[in-house]
């Protein structure tokens, strides 16, 4: 047998169920002097002022279970989650495109500038993707090769710029 809960649920008015009987009580209880109150039963069917509800037509009743929870914006629809608990295998062509679709994101994610108030690294880190393909070609001339030099001197400079 298992013994019962140390905080049995109480109603508004103080009624729990005994464990032990399983009659509805109203538990004794210690006044401030000391005494202790007795245990009082409760009689089977009735219901105290206290945990008696506010009546609530049907159509009121219908409003309060349809009614948005709070903090809910309208329109708003919480992401979606992937659907890999369904236990069905990923066939290759849904692997494939899974694939695709992370390539993409971490793409977009290079893009975004993590500040918005710092525009001289996302100009700095442009000069530097420009500056790339210019010193990866496979014939440069001594005038490109300059120009190259130059812009990552300008950009070592930005970099070292304190902007106040």
């Amino acid at each position: 047998m298992s013994r019962p809960p140390l905080n049995p649920e109480q109603s508004t008015a103080g009624i729990t169920v005994d464990p032990l009987t399983l009659e509805r009580v109203i538990p004794e209880s210690k006044r401030s002097d000391g005494t202790v109150r007795k245990q009082i039963k409760i009689r089977p069917g009735f219901t105290p002022q206290e945990d008696v509800r506010r009546f609530r037509g049907t159509r009121q009743a219908q409003m309060d279970a349809n009614a948005l929870p709070k903090g809910h914006i309208i329109g708003w629809v919480p992401p979606s989650q992937p659907a890999a608990s369904d236990g069905k295998p990923m066939s290759k062509a849904a692997k494939k495109n899974a694939k695709r679709r992370e390539a993409k994101k971490e793409a977009k994610k290079e893009d975004v500038p993590e500040n918005w108030d710092d525009d001289e690294a996302s100009d700095a880190k442009a000069v530097e993707r420009k500056a790339t393909p210019t010193q990866s070609s496979s014939i440069q001339s001594p005038a490109s090769n300059d120009a190259s030099t130059s812009t990552q001197e300008l950009t070592a400079k930005l970099e070292k710029l304190e902007v106040k």
